[in-house]
């Protein structure tokens, strides 16, 4: 072998021919395995995230990335339904069969509730004008008063941006988990769907018929909207869940005589 390499090598045979101690059952030692133990003991130091702020609705997954107020990505998730979601909570708003909170399931959205608060006010500024039309019909010449559309704009906006955003406040003021202002401002934005139908029709000059529509909407409204914050409410303790939802229809009952008297009433003094 050493001709054919240039090496030499040389091998120590025992007399029993053993090459040397090979037996290594005498050191292995088995023993129990901890990656499980160590990987589930990882699992569960794993934090929160941190970053959810009061606009983030239980269920809704925000992300590890932090979204600011000024990108257009922090306003993006408020908008994150389709058309068929949209449609659903549309007819879930219509026919209150059951909890709102739950056909949302976790991911309230504002797409809905601006769409349809601008829409009700287009047709508040329409409908107002007919109304105002045919009562002056024949007397003078008419001309349009764009105040309708300004007040049909204060009212319907600020109704459902703000009586929300009290409503919320006062809750976590007493305490409650609950409450979340994005839930607030989609129930508010989807309860003014009703008066897209009682718009269209409460143009006529027949004044009880007109109170006739605009009960029929403040019962819908007002049933949508007590079924729904009563759980929310009720977090709260029990002389105070009353107060607030007493204030929350007195409210509504304020919008509906608001839309009666400014719009469909003869002599309106939004005209």
């Amino acid at each position: 072998m050493a001709g054919r390499q240039g090496y030499d090598v040389v091998v120590d045979v025992d007399a029993e021919g053993d090459l040397g101690h090979t037996d290594l059952n005498d050191d292995l030692e088995f023993h129990n395995s901890t990656f499980d133990q160590n990987a589930s003991g990882a699992r569960a130091k794993i934090q929160p995230d941190q970053s959810a702020s009061f606009f983030s609705a239980p269920g809704r997954q925000t992300g590890s990335s932090k979204r600011f107020l000024w990108t257009l990505s922090f306003y993006q998730q408020f908008f994150d339904v389709d058309t068929d979601q949209i449609l659903l909570r549309c007819r879930a708003a219509l026919f209150p069969k059951q909890n709102f909170l739950d056909v949302m399931e976790g991911n309230p959205d504002l797409y809905g509730p601006f769409w349809i608060a601008t829409t009700v006010v287009v047709i508040l500024f329409l409908t107002g004008t007919i109304s105002s039309y045919l009562a002056h019909s024949g007397k003078d010449h008419f001309a349009y008063d764009f105040k309708l559309l300004s007040g049909a704009a204060g009212l319907i906006y600020g109704y459902t941006l703000f009586i929300p955003l009290g409503l919320w406040a006062v809750l976590k003021w007493f305490g409650s988990e609950s409450a979340n202002v994005l839930e607030c401002w989609a129930l508010y934005g989807y309860a003014n769907l009703i008066w897209i139908p009682v718009a269209l029709v409460s143009w006529s000059q027949l004044t009880a018929l007109n109170y006739a529509f605009v009960a029929v909407g403040f019962g819908v409204s007002a049933v949508f909207l007590f079924r729904n914050l009563f759980p929310v409410v009720s977090a709260t303790d029990a002389k105070t869940s009353r107060i607030l939802l007493v204030v929350v229809i007195a409210l509504h009952a304020g919008l509906a005589i608001a839309i009666k008297i400014l719009f469909f009433a003869h002599g309106s003094p939004a005209a």
